[in-house]
């Protein structure tokens, strides 16, 4: 098995996520496994912050738009949620952006949109 970073973290999430699909299944918004994934945490003591902004800069200069977020566990990973039909590349290249701008280590991109919760760990 691939060595990653903050495993035991990761786990945790993930069951939380797998709880989440397992309940509502397929077919919400994503605000709404958002909502319920909030209480998953909650009810497992994951410490976590829901819509974290982050600034970017371009050249030295602060951007007026900012990244946003899903989640920020334990104050360490990423965790970027989608219900969608299915993840692609764009999706991954998206949260190794947030990685990078947000100088954290992982990110964890979820997909509560398909018959079974889709997941992939993301290392810079």
């Amino acid at each position: 098995m691939q060595n990653f970073p903050y495993k035991d973290d990761t786990y945790k999430i993930i069951g939380a996520c797998m709880a989440v699909h397992r309940e509502l299944g397929k077919g919400f918004n994503e605000i709404v496994y958002g909502d319920a994934l909030e209480i998953e945490l909650t009810d497992n003591n994951i410490n976590f912050t829901r819509e974290k902004q982050f600034n970017i800069l371009y050249k030295g200069n602060l951007l007026p738009h900012k990244y946003q977020a899903d989640f920020i566990i334990e104050d360490k990973i990423i965790l970027e949620i989608k219900a969608i039909s299915s993840l692609t590349d764009s999706h991954s290249k998206q949260i190794l952006n947030y990685i990078a701008v947000s100088k954290l280590k992982l990110g964890l991109l979820i997909n509560f949109g398909e018959d079974s919760l889709k997941y992939k760990r993301i290392i810079l």
